[in-house]
């Protein structure tokens, strides 16, 4: 095989002796805030906390629990690049065993004894030397670095629907799935039809049930198999790690060649994936529930679902797809526009996340007293690079805002961050600066080449998705993956204000 398209993320080389070494306090135990641990003891800097809200590690893979929970990114490449996992049961990993996969990396790299568990951030300041953290139980420690790992799907998002509060039946959002709630023999209402949507469609109607899919917007569906790994397979990968490194190669060219290219230029990729999407739809034998389902905009202009059992479960008896918008919501159910009432025992409100929010609502203050709400204010979020911020130095996003988030490996990006994280630090061990923030101009030419590379992809085509921010930019990265990790590679000191 060829090498891989994107590049290699350098090496972390421990800091040389009598080198300063910081204090690096992080915010949430999930994938990134592993990765940043793991790198940061590679260096030899052990004086690090994690600080993680909930009382184990997994991040989002710990918070959701619904039915047919899995990552749409295949599982040998959803793992770190230097720790393959032999042991993925299926071509697309269910939840817990991400979950799983979490557990050994935090035990594997020794990191529980960084973390500390049931704490979440309130308040951070910057005296101008250092980090004060106050977490929610008014516990205090302070660093010469702060790292927000929190991700942005956390926030759950629940709609603003009149009378919702007033349902008398079982109500909750998918990432709060209520483990109690038995759903055989149901009637059970889902609102949202995204990914999460669409997973719980073809793992619920599977039951016993009656399943109702109130849907504002049909989404496009790419017809991505799954497969179960046999336990001969699993265990050739154990004997032979190569292999899984050979499916991490294959799957890091094949994202950055075709499905990203696919979405940022027109082309034969962006033409074979709308093919393929179009050849899924005409799966429906009904005219009628083909034509709700289908969208009115391009494939890809927002975040595509990939299933390959999404439209043989709408087509089952027990499922009904409602498209008359909703009114209403009543004791006894869902009423929608043309008067009707849906009759439900279960509300389900597959409605995503706040996913602008990143670290908020923890409060940043810089030593000028400007807070990170005054400077997102009417421009809404904004980074160099998607991890610094103009004005508060020594601080770090991993995935912020114009990150490579649409359908890739969220964990291919965050090692090209950390990597970039722990350069920067490198420096400071150095003695290269005290303090280090983005200049506003370097960022706002980051900003101008934003914009610049966003036309012609599909996320300008029209539609209305959750990556477009308050300043009409999707917050997403407009060129393929490997430019992302390249541009990443080395930092420009000369970007940044020196202190």
């Amino acid at each position: 095989m060829n090498a891989p398209l994107s590049p290699p993320i350098p090496a972390i080389p421990p800091l040389p002796e009598g080198a300063r070494k910081p204090r690096v306090l992080i915010l949430g135990a999930g994938m990134s805030g592993l990765l940043m641990g793991i790198q940061l003891k590679r260096a030899g800097i052990e004086d690090f906390s994690i600080f993680e809200k909930r009382e184990e590690v997994g991040g989002t893979w710990r918070e959701n629990r619904y039915p047919g929970l899995a990552c749409d990114v295949p599982a040998h490449y959803y793992t770190y690049s230097f720790e393959p996992n032999p042991e993925w049961h299926h071509r697309f990993a269910r939840g817990p065993e991400i979950q799983n996969y979490m557990r050994h990396i935090a035990d594997k790299y020794d990191l529980r004894r960084h973390i500390v568990f049931g704490e979440e951030a309130a308040d951070a300041r910057f005296d101008g030397r250092r980090w004060q953290v106050t977490m929610k139980s008014g516990r205090e420690d302070s660093g010469e670095f702060l790292v927000s790992a929190c991700g942005f799907l956390h926030h759950p998002r629940e709609p603003q629907i009149p009378g919702l509060e007033h349902f008398a039946g079982k109500r909750f959002h998918s990432a709060r799935w209520d483990m109690s709630v038995d759903l055989k023999g149901k009637r059970i209402g889902l609102i949202g039809t995204g990914s999460t949507g669409a997973q719980i469609v073809s793992a619920v109607s599977k039951l016993p049930c009656e399943l109702n899919v109130f849907q504002r917007t049909p989404q496009w569906v790419f017809p991505l198999p799954d497969r179960e790994y046999p336990l001969a397979e699993r265990e050739l990968l154990k004997r032979f790690p190569i292999i899984a490194r050979t499916a991490y190669k294959f799957f890091d060219q094949s994202f950055d060649h075709v499905l990203a290219r696919a979405m940022i230029e027109p082309g034969w990729q962006r033409r074979m994936v709308e093919a393929l999407c179009q050849w899924n739809l005409d799966r429906v034998k009904d005219p009628l529930l083909r034509r709700h389902l289908t969208p009115d905009y391009q494939p890809m202009c927002k975040r595509i679902i990939m299933s390959w059992d999404f439209y043989p479960a709408m087509q089952r008896p027990s499922v009904k797809l409602v498209v008359d918008g909703i009114e209403r919501v009543e004791e006894q159910g869902i009423r929608t526009v043309d008067g009707k009432l849906h009759p439900l025992d279960v509300l389900v409100l597959a409605t995503g996340f706040n996913t602008h929010e990143y670290l908020r609502p923890l409060e940043l203050t810089n030593a000028q007293g400007l807070t990170l709400s005054q400077a997102w204010g009417e421009r809404g979020p904004h980074a160099y690079y998607s991890v610094a911020i103009p004005g508060f130095p020594n601080f770090f996003l991993l995935g912020g805002p114009h990150s490579p988030l649409a359908n890739g490996s969220v964990i291919r990006y965050t090692e090209a961050l950390v990597g970039y994280v722990m350069q920067c630090i490198g420096h400071y061990g150095e003695g290269r600066f005290n303090t280090l923030a983005p200049r506003q101009d370097a960022t706002d030419a980051f900003y101008d080449s934003l914009r610049e590379s966003m036309q012609g992809t599909v996320w300008v085509s029209g539609c209305q998705n959750w990556y477009i921010g308050k300043d009409g930019l999707p917050e997403v990265w407009p060129r393929r993956p490997r430019e992302f990790n390249e541009a990443l590679r080395r930092p420009r000191l000369e970007a940044f204000e020196l202190n």
